[in-house]
């Protein structure tokens, strides 16, 4: 698959898509005999993975290190997950602190609603 079929597909720009492979976010991508990137699956599964990470709000440099684990293989599992368990627990705090805020909100939208009525 192109750079150009991939960017449509993900939803991620060309210029993303180089960015990932330069800095470590997605391991090398596969190449054609002329040196054009040719995705194949597996390097479409790491453009998926980068791009759940990223929603997931791992930063740059935390993607760049479960890569560069990932690539020294199994002895590294232990970092991996805890990698991904610290970034499950910051998340889950941050939702809890938006479960409170929407709460707040919502309560004062009906508070609001009522007075309106």
């Amino acid at each position: 698959m192109t750079i150009k079929e991939v960017s449509r597909k993900y939803g991620l720009s060309q210029d993303t898509l180089r960015y990932y492979e330069r800095v470590g976010m997605i391991p090398r991508v596969t190449r054609s005999i002329s040196g054009h990137r040719d995705y194949q699956e597996a390097d479409l599964a790491w453009v998926e993975l980068v791009k759940c990470l990223r929603n997931a709000g791992l930063t740059v440099e935390a993607i760049v290190e479960y890569v560069r684990l990932s690539m020294e293989g199994p002895s590294t599992i232990r970092q991996r997950y805890e990698l991904l368990r610290q970034q499950h627990d910051d998340l889950m705090a941050q939702r809890r602190r938006m479960d409170e805020a929407l709460g707040r909100l919502e309560h004062k939208i009906e508070m609001y609603a009522q007075k309106l009525k």
